[in-house]
């Protein structure tokens, strides 16, 4: 049998099947293709704009070194006009994150791209190492993940970056979809399915200054996903034929993590259905347009209301949101018509009567009549003429508006008095066992009284022995 052609040059021999789409390429064509993709993304989105300066979340995987190359070539090629810096995070995993930061050292030199590396124990006082050893492997993810989202913004703000990119590619977009559907976390959608985010920080107003009484100065970090259509397949794929540096060695906690579950049951899907992922993703984006409190539900309505004058949308907010804008009906007002329309049909064939009370809806931001929503059915047998009570239908109730601030402690975005990484930090400073017992001069003296007593004690004990 014959080689297969490229499907694009029709010329070199096809080398690479493509797992998003089963197209035969050759291997200047797979990557000419895979760099265009990226390209479209970020003309299409608008994630940069001349003169900014980027940090790329750098790990030392797949992921964030090919993201790290690709936008190296495409800045180079169609002048963009960025400057590109690595920003990396250190858990403080000792046989996994110390050798990964070996390979992120390699990349900045070998993209000549600055690189600036924060810890969780200069931040936070703990190292991961130290939190599992104190919470176990269970739940550890959680702790991680709050920590490291605002590790990068910290660090952005330190050095002065108001745009970060990580290297989120299709599959983990996917996966945090299926999620968020598991947990029923649909408000949530709204974020973990947009491409651009944006996410207030907290940093040192002087960042040589280590005085901890130093008033926090807030900067509008905005975070984007350049990856969010590729394949992580085909990340490799491109990885491996740039012959690029990095490491490939999984967490040694993440196997404990709820995402592995979404992980393999993606996977199964692509199996099968090798678009399932991209279904995924675009199905995603679709739902968070249904999702109480998106902006994209509300066609806009809500963030130029909101007074954010179409700014980006904050990464952590949930708003209550119009519910329907413009006279757009949303997904749990055809529902409820499908409903209505079973029992009228219900009624018809079998003889039954239906008795229909209506009542008016207000949602937040927007006001509007609902008059095919029901919350009383009744049924009256039509041979008996008893009369049957139906379950009430009672309306879901709307999201409240969530009112974004500041944490007292630390000054990062919360819609909590005390954001999430300090209410996890007070959890295991409470539980921290004290190494030393620290005693002032004056105190340092009662203790040697004390001590020369207790020596007094013991002598007088020995000579009454003897």
């Amino acid at each position: 049998m014959p080689p297969s052609p490229c499907a694009i040059c029709k010329t070199n021999r096809a080398l690479i099947l493509r797992p998003k789409n089963h197209q035969k390429l050759c291997k200047p064509c797979f990557l000419s293709v895979f760099e265009s993709e990226i390209h479209h993304t970020i003309t299409t989105n608008n994630l940069f704009h001349r003169g900014e300066r980027i940090a790329i979340g750098a790990s030392g995987g797949k992921d964030s070194t090919v993201l790290a190359s690709v936008l190296k070539t495409l800045n180079e090629r169609y002048d963009y006009g960025v400057e590109l810096i690595l920003l990396s995070i250190d858990e403080g995993i000792k046989g996994y994150r110390d050798d990964s930061l070996e390979t992120v050292k390699r990349n900045a030199q070998q993209y000549n791209m600055p690189l600036t590396i924060l810890g969780y124990s200069e931040l936070y006082g703990w190292t991961m190492d130290q939190v599992v050893e104190q919470v176990g492997k269970k739940g550890n993810c959680t702790y991680c993940g709050v920590f490291r989202r605002q590790a990068l913004d910290r660090g952005a703000a330190r050095l002065g970056v108001k745009h970060v990119v990580t290297g989120h590619n299709a599959d983990d977009v996917a996966e945090t979809v299926l999620m968020n559907l598991l947990r029923g976390d649909l408000p949530r959608l709204s974020r973990t399915t947009s491409i651009i985010t944006s996410t207030p920080s907290a940093a040192l107003a002087n960042p040589s200054s280590s005085s901890p009484s130093s008033p926090p100065s807030h900067t509008n970090i905005k975070r984007s996903k350049p990856l969010k259509y590729a394949y992580e397949k085909e990340i490799v794929l491109y990885a491996h034929h740039k012959n690029l540096d990095y490491f490939s060695t999984e967490c040694i906690y993440s196997p404990e993590a709820f995402r592995g579950s979404a992980r393999a049951l993606i996977k199964n899907l692509e199996r099968v259905r090798p678009s399932a992922i991209l279904d995924v993703v675009r199905s995603g984006e679709d739902m968070a347009r249904l999702v109480p409190g998106s902006d994209e539900g509300c066609g806009g309505g809500c963030e130029s209301q909101g007074g954010n004058g179409g700014q980006i949308p904050v990464a952590e907010e949930e708003d209550g949101g119009c519910g329907s804008s413009g006279g757009r009906t949303v997904g749990g007002d055809m529902a409820a018509v499908e409903r209505q329309l079973a029992l009228n049909e219900n009624a018809q064939e079998n003889g039954l009567e239906v008795e229909i009370r209506t009542v008016g809806v207000k949602s937040q931001g927007c006001e509007r009549s609902d008059s095919l929503r029901s919350d009383v059915v009744s049924l009256v047998n039509g041979k008996s003429g008893q009369r049957v009570k139906g379950q009430a239908f009672t309306p879901r109730k709307t999201p409240q508006r969530q009112v974004m601030g500041q944490c007292k402690r630390c000054g990062y975005l919360s819609s909590q008095e005390i954001c999430k990484a300090c209410v996890l930090l007070e959890g295991l400073n409470k539980n921290r066992p004290k190494n030393q017992i620290e005693v002032d001069g004056h105190g340092q003296e009662e203790a040697n009284e004390a001590v020369d007593a207790i020596e007094v004690g013991l002598q007088q004990v020995k000579i009454e022995g003897i």
